[in-house]
């Protein structure tokens, strides 16, 4: 979330505030046919205390998807019910997928930073080596006091 708290009257696409005749007239379904979804697990409407359903709009939403699925497609409920299984698998993958990115551009972050914090605390009093480019010239090396 943001932080913000949230206003408690604030309409969402998830509040459930559609009656079964108000949802049947929105998705263009029949009652009976909504009720057989519940029962089936297709679109499972929240409940009221009195256990009377309460659609939102994303369920009119999905209501309207499982009929085109059906009609349009000419697919059985059990495929729709499995498509519907694997679509929420998937969303439940990506959004953990966008955690872990998170979290990964989170620990690159402060890799750098501490990457950063050893290279600034190197010692800057230290020569760097040279490499030494041998000659053949030859140096000849006394003790003082002795001459020959």
């Amino acid at each position: 979330m943001d932080g913000r708290r949230r206003n408690p009257y604030e309409l969402t696409e998830e509040t459930p505030v559609y009656v079964i005749s108000v949802a049947a007239q929105l998705s263009g379904l029949h009652p009976q046919t909504l009720r057989q979804y519940d029962r089936l697990g297709l679109v499972s409407p929240d409940r009221t205390a009195g256990r009377g359903r309460r659609y939102s709009a994303r369920d009119i939403e999905l209501l309207r998807a499982v009929q085109a699925l059906s009609q349009d497609e000419g697919i059985n409920l059990a495929g729709i019910k499995r498509i519907i299984e694997l679509e929420n698998q998937v969303a439940a993958l990506q959004s953990r997928l966008a955690e872990m990115e998170a979290a990964l551009d989170g620990a690159a972050a402060a890799m750098q930073q501490r990457e950063a914090a050893v290279h600034a605390s190197y010692r800057r009093d230290l020569v760097p080596y040279q490499e030494v480019q041998q000659t053949s010239a030859l140096v000849v090396w006394r003790p003082k006091g002795r001459q020959d």
